[in-house]
């Protein structure tokens, strides 16, 4: 763990090293997580593998952003971030709201992105929503401080295994965001979407995503894929928190796309 100030923003970075053979990968995690939160998934990564993550304004140990912030500005953090760990292409995984982030870097820092994969997201503003009373749960950050209100409501709006063992959630969810913090992330994606742009993304994208996620529908990760040029779909059976809860089934389709 380092923290590092990179286009003007503090933020708390961490790196796992590699054998330098194959690109660096970048996680971009989802809404009010910390980069802790990934842990299951970077385990079951190949250990040659560098793996590059932070907690962006706000979340975990990066500290309150000092004014709200759009997607684009963000991504010209995140490449600043990768320039600054000495690196000229990374590959660039995209989970939840981190997946919108991801796409935005992925249009804004075209050079600097290798292969791109999107897990449980979607374009933004303009995509097919989950149910009110699902979004509705996403407006506040409780489920991060309140684990047994975590419990209460994770098969509901995180589907999957979330469903029969709700009480992982609490063990996931933890290290979350100020109320400052996830209230900007809510910010920066207020209006903004990928949807027209879609056709600009360059890259070669594998778009993953479960048959039972409440927050992003399935359908959404099939107008990514018929949106980005060059990009693979890969549906699994479960919900939004599957990267997490079960890592092992996930990581070697994405492992095998990135393989150069």
């Amino acid at each position: 763990m380092e923290t590092l100030t990179v286009g003007g923003r503090t933020l708390r970075v961490d790196v796992r090293p590699g054998t330098g053979t194959r690109p660096p990968l970048l996680l971009l995690n989802g809404i009010g997580a910390s980069l802790e939160m990934l842990d299951p998934f970077v385990e079951a990564l190949p250990a040659d593998l560098e793996v590059v993550r932070f907690d962006v304004p706000g979340v975990g140990g990066s500290p309150q952003p000092s004014a709200p912030y759009r997607m684009p500005a963000l991504a010209r953090t995140v490449g600043a971030l990768v320039r600054e760990l000495g690196h000229r292409q990374v590959d660039v995984l995209g989970y939840s709201w981190g997946g919108g982030l991801a796409q935005q870097v992925a249009l804004s820092e075209r050079a600097l992105v290798r292969r791109l994969v999107l897990v449980a997201t979607g374009t933004g503003s303009l995509m097919v929503p989950g149910r009110p009373n699902v979004l509705s749960k996403m407006l506040t950050p409780r489920r991060y401080s309140d684990p047994a209100y975590a419990a209460r409501v994770a098969g509901e709006i995180y589907g999957g295994s979330m469903r029969t063992h709700p009480e992982r959630a609490a063990r996931l969810l933890h290290g979350g965001p100020s109320q400052r913090g996830y209230l900007y992330q809510l910010l920066a994606g207020a209006g903004w979407t990928t949807l027209p742009a879609l056709w600009m993304i360059g890259a070669p994208t594998l778009v993953v995503a479960g048959d039972d996620d409440p927050i992003i529908p399935l359908v959404n990760a099939r107008i990514l894929h018929r949106g980005i040029p060059r990009s693979t779909l890969h549906v699994y059976r479960g919900g939004h928190l599957a990267l997490l809860t079960e890592p092992a089934e996930l990581a070697p389709t994405i492992e095998r796309f990135l393989r150069p």
